[in-house]
């Protein structure tokens, strides 16, 4: 029986297999799968299985009988619930033990966009008849990644999110809280609400790079009418901008914080402060 972590060329899913081999699983009881074996090649060298899975025509034979499989959500927004249905679907005809899913924080009640298309691949997971769990990820601090170049170069935090906050930790500590899931007992049908310790709003993310950066950080909190226009100013196109500002609307409402301390409690450990990310992005 075999652990199969799809999407594990992507940037969830290449730490999930690291994070799997640290906690002592044997190489060959992990299979690590992508639409190009060529990009896993760092995987079999360590010994783990590799085979391509493709969300549009998963081929039978990469899930077996008994297996765990980690369905890592997809990245084509739009095509997802039915890329999500033919991998349950292929897991569910192969006699698979257990799916554990990778959600969105509070999918069946957040007004987050993306949300409809994981409330689906639950609802695909429940009608399935195969156990599974849902993590329901929230906001990684690798998101912030960019803004904080863009303050290195400018000195300044441009966002419309008002004093949301944020329950933000590091990608590592969600593919971490994989694979505890993977390998533990007791998941099944368990949903678990996924984010960092410490929350933070905009003006500590501020205060937080320019301590990092070691200089001042000016934060500009805009309306999302102003907050459009210097995206496209700055050449953006409409659909982006709007998804941007819609982000910091849905920040601003509260939908990317959660207090269940779920992570730190699977991880076995705190999560990454937002501090520690942005040290690590300007070393």
């Amino acid at each position: 029986m075999s652990i199969v972590v799809t999407a594990a060329t992507g940037r969830l899913g290449r730490l999930v297999v690291p994070s799997l081999l640290d906690l002592g699983v044997d190489p060959g009881r992990i299979t690590a799968t992508g639409r190009s074996t060529d990009r896993l090649s760092a995987f079999a060298e360590r010994g783990v299985r590799v085979a391509e899975l493709d969300y549009d025509k998963p081929a039978e034979g990469v899930i077996g009988a008994g297996d765990t499989v980690l369905l890592i959500s997809g990245s084509e927004l739009g095509q997802r619930v039915d890329q999500h249905r033919n991998v349950i679907e292929l897991a569910r005809s192969a006699g698979a033990a257990r799916i554990v899913y990778t959600s969105v924080l509070r999918a069946d009640s957040t007004t987050l966009a993306i949300a409809p298309e994981h409330v689906a691949t639950e609802e695909a997971l429940r009608s399935s008849g195969v156990a599974h769990t849902v993590l329901r990820n929230g906001w990684y601090n690798e998101n912030y990644e960019q803004a904080f170049a863009g303050a290195a170069r400018s000195g300044v935090l441009v966002t419309s999110a008002g004093d949301g906050r944020i329950s933000g930790a590091s990608r590592q500590d969600f593919a971490a809280a994989a694979a505890a899931v993977l390998t533990g007992e007791g998941h099944d049908g368990a949903t678990y609400e996924l984010g960092g310790d410490t929350a933070f709003t905009m003006r500590d993310l501020a205060d937080t790079f320019a301590a990092v950066l070691g200089r001042p950080v000016e934060l500009r909190n805009l309306t999302g009418a102003e907050h459009r226009a210097v995206l496209a100013d700055a050449g953006l196109d409409d659909s982006t901008a709007g998804f941007l500002v819609e982000l910091d609307r849905n920040t601003a409402a509260g939908e990317l914080f959660t207090d269940t301390a779920d992570l730190s409690r699977l991880i076995g450990r705190p999560t990454t402060p937002m501090a520690r990310s942005a040290a690590s992005w300007s070393a």
